[in-house]
């Protein structure tokens, strides 16, 4: 005989000689019940295998706690990175993650939305990337929660969590300046999500500031073999740049693994190079990278703790800005 998948609080109730109601006051955080009733309820329960169901519970307050977490690039370790911090808030705000993958284009996106949102989600949280702006459409005419990171959808109701580039941006031109850099080069990918356009206007901006041009590439997805091609345009140019700035740290290691493997370059000697993100690959000795940590426990935090404070007014919904910490490693001079 195959065991039995579900448990009833009625079978609980019924082996442990006790009510209905006191398996249910057992199993609610600050209800009252004696030390004995509890006792026998839950030696029943562990013996019966029985477990609350919190669906069926949060659902009769129209509440599921699902939390759909709606990601682009998942393997880049920077977003694996953010996924980590956000589950392990959820999962301590007693939310269940649910995990949707928009790198594909086939449909299966869509639908795996609208089962999500079958199964009465709480909330979607949409992080940067590629995700296209009519999945926040259908997020929003489904009444779900909204949380914005790294995103410019600009529209009432969502919280927004958004970094500031543009001051990135500006504190690179300045290291770059330091170091004696003149020729400046900015290495990006096609993928022209809010975030990696915000650095590459906000460089163009800092170095125009500072009577200086920039050159810009930008070729195929935001990986390492992007790097390694975006250095073969920069460094065969006949004006060489001496400084890059690289939209995120996996196109940078590309770029530097290029510039010393093909060219010969000594970094930082005869070239700087600044990442963004600090993932653990800028950390190793190989790379050695200085770059911009994001504030990634400090998204997760501001993210959830919104999401448990539950209908927030609108007051608590203005564009929540953070900024993003330089850190000095030895891929530039003066580091």
């Amino acid at each position: 005989m195959s065991p039995k998948i579900f448990v009833s609080a009625q079978e609980v109730a019924e082996r442990a000689g006790v009510s209905r109601s006191a398996v249910s006051r057992t199993f609610t955080p600050g209800a009252s019940v004696s030390p004995e009733t509890r006792r026998k309820v839950m030696e029943a329960a562990d013996a019966l295998g029985y477990h609350v169901n919190h669906l069926a519970r949060g659902l009769m307050r129209n509440e599921s706690g699902i939390v759909c977490l709606i990601v682009a690039d998942l393997g880049t370790p920077f977003r694996a990175n953010l996924i980590k911090a956000l589950t392990d808030e959820l999962q301590t705000a007693g939310k269940v993650a649910m995990l949707i993958n928009t790198d594909r284009s086939d449909g299966s996106v869509d639908a795996a939305l609208r089962q999500a949102i079958r199964y009465r989600a709480d909330a979607s949280i949409v992080l940067s990337g590629m995700p296209d702006k009519s999945i926040t459409d259908l997020c929003m005419k489904n009444g779900q929660t909204l949380i914005l990171i790294n995103r410019d959808d600009n529209r009432p109701g969502p919280l927004r969590i958004n970094l500031d580039d543009r001051e990135a941006a500006r504190t690179v031109v300045t290291a770059f300046l330091r170091a004696g850099c003149r020729q400046l080069a900015f290495a990006n990918s096609e993928a022209g999500t809010p975030s990696l356009m915000a650095r590459e206007h906000g460089f163009i901006l800092a170095a125009g500031e500072q009577g200086l041009e920039v050159v810009v590439e930008r070729f195929g997805r935001t990986g390492y073999e992007a790097g390694r091609v975006l250095a073969q345009r920069l460094l065969m140019r006949r004006e060489r740049p001496d400084a890059v700035f690289c939209a995120t740290d996996l196109l940078a290691c590309g770029f530097m693994d290029a510039a010393r493997h093909q060219f010969s370059l000594s970094i930082p000697g005869d070239l700087c190079v600044v990442g963004f993100d600090d993932i653990e690959q800028a950390s190793w000795t190989s790379y050695d990278l200085t770059t911009f940590g994001q504030p990634i426990a400090e998204i997760a935090r501001k993210s959830v703790s919104w999401l448990a404070a539950g209908m927030p007014d609108d007051e608590a919904r203005e564009p929540v800005e953070l900024h993003a910490q330089l850190v000095w490693r030895r891929s530039i001079r003066g580091a």
